[in-house]
């Protein structure tokens, strides 16, 4: 659809968000083609990483009001208001859940309230400089709707993800980098050329390693040491029998380039 789009090229999907009159304030519409497009990145061996970046001076602002929630139109339920949530705006964090291929945000400008979960939810952050976060959602009386709550704790600390959601302060992108929120700061103007060039890079590395590594990472946040070592050792083994690992070895030892075939 034409405020959200879908390529991909050398192996990286890429999704954009196309509204900049709206600071790429999402709708429904969005959220399922955005889904989709996620559903379709996990099943297409010719990916092998995804990136996430918008048009115009902002990343996204959130969602809609004025389409998620017009004045003067009937209020919906509170049964509604849930079913709006959990089966379809997010749908897109159970999506990235699901997909084992690297994403990568590029975060130009602003990212609010949802807008923020949604650069969360990624795997990496790069933000352009004059790059600025909030969660927002306190200043509409409202609890972060699209998994803040679970991802700001998990890269920044639960104190002060319980600042940055009781106030909905800004932070800057310096100040975001010192927290752990985003991973890099590149030049304004460049974040989706950097968010690209990093997945760019992280596809061409051998693909199923790269998808088991984030699969690891991810597995063993939820569960004890010892069934986290249990699990990786079945994931070493697997991988120890496969081509890609075999060339990537003979590549280092021959102190050549390695040419990967996984999917």
């Amino acid at each position: 659809m034409a405020e959200i789009s879908y390529t991909v090229s050398g192996g990286v999907g890429r999704i954009v968000l196309d509204r900049p009159a709206r600071k790429n304030a999402f709708t429904l519409e969005m959220v399922d083609a955005w889904a989709g497009y996620l559903a379709e990145a996990r099943a297409d061996p010719e990916v092998r990483a995804v990136v996430v970046t918008a048009t115009g001076d902002a990343f996204c602002s959130g969602g809609d009001l004025d389409v998620l929630n017009p004045a003067g139109g009937g209020a919906p339920s509170a049964y509604e208001r849930k079913a709006q949530l959990s089966e379809r705006i997010q749908r897109v964090a159970l999506a990235m859940e699901d997909l084992d291929k690297p994403v990568v945000a590029g975060v130009n400008g602003v990212a609010v309230g949802a807008g923020l979960d949604m650069a969360l939810m990624c795997d990496i952050r790069v933000a352009a400089r004059s790059a600025r976060f909030s969660t927002g959602y306190v200043r509409v009386g409202l609890p972060p709707g699209d998994g803040g709550a679970y991802y700001l704790p998990r890269l920044v600390g639960l104190g002060k993800a319980l600042e940055l959601l009781l106030t909905g302060d800004f932070v800057d992108a310096e100040e975001a980098l010192r927290i752990g929120l985003v991973n890099r700061i590149c030049e304004d103007g460049e974040a989706a050329t950097e968010a690209v060039r990093l997945a760019s890079r992280l596809a061409s590395l051998p693909p199923l390693t790269v998808r088991t590594i984030k699969r690891t990472v991810y597995q063993s946040a939820r569960v004890d040491l010892r069934t986290a070592l249990d699990l990786v050792s079945s994931h070493f083994g697997v991988l120890y029998s496969t081509a890609d690992t075999a060339e990537a070895i003979d590549a280092v030892r021959a102190h050549r380039s390695p040419t990967f075939e996984g999917r």
